[in-house]
């Protein structure tokens, strides 16, 4: 595959889940360490687990942190910016829940895509259950992490479609690979619609059914 467009959704997954992460551990009053280490887990926890589940140890984030030194970076900025203020503005506060939701987004978006890829690359094209699998525990894996280590129920357990959305885009990924062998379009594809996806759930409240 390209390796721009591969690096291309690396890079946008992590900078948008460890926004997402810095932001709950600055609204969970954990100080800078605990930002950092939120931040760090929600952009890569989920690629690590998927590197123990295919046997790629140890794990390509410590052979290779520069995605760890890019959330570390960018939870840095997010917390000298918002010490700056004393306080999360209250635009901010406002939004508080539409940002997250976009960088979650965002970040779901391109691990998915990023892990389906990986497995592809690893030599599971023909396995279909393991690559959607792999994509949908690269997209949703840090976040879930994310959410324990900051004691609230996990968002792919209870909101808008989280992980059905990173199953549905994993799944029309590898389809569209199958069919048409072409890397980008596959990638493209199954990014745009987890996005849509998980935008109309937010548009119009769409949940999976309860017991209560």
């Amino acid at each position: 595959m390209d390796t721009t467009i591969l690096g291309l959704m690396d890079l946008v997954g992590t900078i948008a889940f460890a926004i997402s992460g810095a932001f709950l551990g600055v609204k969970k009053k954990m100080d800078i360490f605990g930002i950092n280490i939120l931040a760090i887990t929600t952009a890569c926890g989920g690629g690590i687990l998927r590197d123990i589940i295919i046997g790629d140890i140890p794990p390509r984030a410590f052979r290779n942190p520069f995605y760890v030194g890019i959330a570390f970076f960018v939870a840095n900025v997010m917390f000298i910016w918002l010490s700056m203020h004393k306080h999360i503005p209250e635009k901010i506060v406002r939004w508080y829940d539409t940002l997250v939701f976009w960088f979650d987004t965002l970040g779901l978006a391109a691990f998915t895509a990023d892990g389906i890829w990986i497995g592809i690359e690893a030599g599971h094209r023909d396995n279909i259950f393991l690559i959607v699998f792999l994509g949908f525990i690269t997209g949703v894996g840090g976040g879930a992490l994310r959410d324990i280590m900051a004691n609230q129920m996990p968002d792919i357990l209870r909101k808008h479609v989280y992980a059905v959305a990173s199953i549905a885009g994993g799944i029309l990924m590898a389809f569209v690979f199958g069919v048409t062998s072409d890397e980008s379009i596959s990638v493209i594809s199954g990014f745009v619609v987890i996005v849509i996806l998980r935008y109309l759930a937010m548009r119009y409240e769409w949940n999976l059914p309860k017991v209560m």
